[in-house]
């Protein structure tokens, strides 16, 4: 049975909505040999944009491959170089033969090699050699370049989580490497392959490519667009009506509002929906799904506050309050934040736990639309 609320999995064709032009534009990038950094909150739609620009490009007769990179468990560089080197000859490799031919001759300046006997009996497909450093993570870096050449397509290496570079012991080393062959690149090598760096901690992202500016020049930022409220209450009505559901559209709007048109909390909020009614959807049959959604997500809240200082609660209260001049003596007062040097740290401490994103250019923003309205009526008891 085709699935009319899509939230498990990221979506293509028919089943995406919005985002067009910035899907074009990914493609684009790619197809000038550019560098692509994207970085949005947990569930925001990343992955669906960029299957969707490699499914348009498929379409248009693009050869190319686009071995996925996971930082998610990475905690050392030679874990991170080994997978990076493992997936990008997994994307034109099948047979332990074409492995270790191609390790061969794309990595025969490093001291990583294709092992048999541990691909045969683990799955594994490159072991370092002894005194593992800095040409075995250069020659990886390089491998999509040499190995495009090879087989005569583009590769584009797209990194998850790629903020968990800065959880091994030297991410700035990683960094800087990798900075260095993006220049060492001449025209040719430029245009066969790119890296797609995708990172859902916003601050943190935010600290490598936009504070620090690594990368700078070398990479370019794609920022995902709110999608119209319009396409998604075009989007849920459609979807309801084949099912032989109606809601009226003034529900519609505060859901989008309450959701900050985010699409993946839509999407299970509405699939939450269809399964309470039967006919005419009603208010209370929203206010239930409502309920069921942060029944599911409210362990998650729980413990994101209980790892709060009770000066970070004071301060996240301020914020969802609305004020935005933290060092002013009321707001110091007012919420206990002791000082205009404490709220500093607090403000640092609640960016790098991925909870208030203070780069918004305005006001400060929760970045969880859902964890703003639970912390906001359930934990402080605010009325919205």
């Amino acid at each position: 049975m085709e699935e009319s609320f899509i939230y498990s999995k990221y979506v293509t064709g028919r089943n995406f909505i919005g985002r067009q032009n910035e899907a074009r534009a990914f493609a684009n990038l790619l197809a000038q040999g550019e560098n692509i950094v994207i970085y949005e909150p947990p569930k925001s739609g990343k992955m669906s944009l960029v299957r969707q620009a490699f499914y348009n490009m498929q379409v248009s007769g693009v050869n190319f491959r686009a071995p996925l990179v996971s930082l998610l468990d990475i905690r050392s560089l030679r874990d991170l170089t080994l997978r990076l080197g493992s997936e990008i000859l997994r994307c034109f490799c099948s047979t332990p033969d074409e492995f270790s031919n191609a390790a061969q001759a794309l990595l025969q300046d490093s001291g990583l090699h294709f092992d048999g006997e541990l691909y045969s009996n683990e799955g594994t497909i490159l072991r370092p050699g002894d005194g593992f450093g800095e040409n075995d993570i250069l020659s990886v870096l390089m491998l999509p370049y040499r190995a495009a050449a090879r087989i005569g397509g583009k590769i584009y290496v797209l990194f998850t989580e790629f903020q968990n570079v800065m959880l091994t012991e030297d991410g700035d080393r990683f960094c800087r490497l990798l900075q260095d062959c993006f220049m060492r690149l001449d025209p040719a090598d430029r245009g066969n392959a790119a890296y797609i760096f995708s990172g859902s901690a916003v601050n943190a992202m935010h600290d490598i490519f936009g504070r620090r500016k690594l990368f700078f020049r070398q990479a370019e930022r794609i920022r995902l667009g709110e999608i119209e409220t319009r396409e998604i209450i075009e989007h849920i009505s459609r979807a309801l009506l084949s099912s032989g559901k109606v809601i009226d559209r003034d529900l519609l709007l505060g859901t989008c509002k309450l959701f900050r048109n985010n699409i993946w909390y839509i999407n299970h909020f509405s699939a939450i929906c269809d399964s309470l009614s039967k006919g005419y959807i009603m208010e209370n049959t929203l206010t239930t799904a409502l309920e069921a959604l942060i029944s599911i997500h409210e362990p998650r809240f729980i413990a994101v506050m209980n790892d709060l200082t009770t000066f970070q609660v004071n301060m996240l209260k301020a914020v969802l309050c609305g004020h935005t001049r933290f060092t002013s003596t009321e707001v110091i007062e007012e919420f206990g934040l002791s000082s205009s040097a404490n709220v500093r740290r607090l403000k640092d401490a609640l960016a790098k736990k991925e909870i208030v994103n203070f780069e918004t250019g305005g006001a400060p923003e929760v970045i969880d639309p859902l964890f703003e309205y639970w912390v906001r009526t359930k934990y402080f008891g605010m009325k919205i």
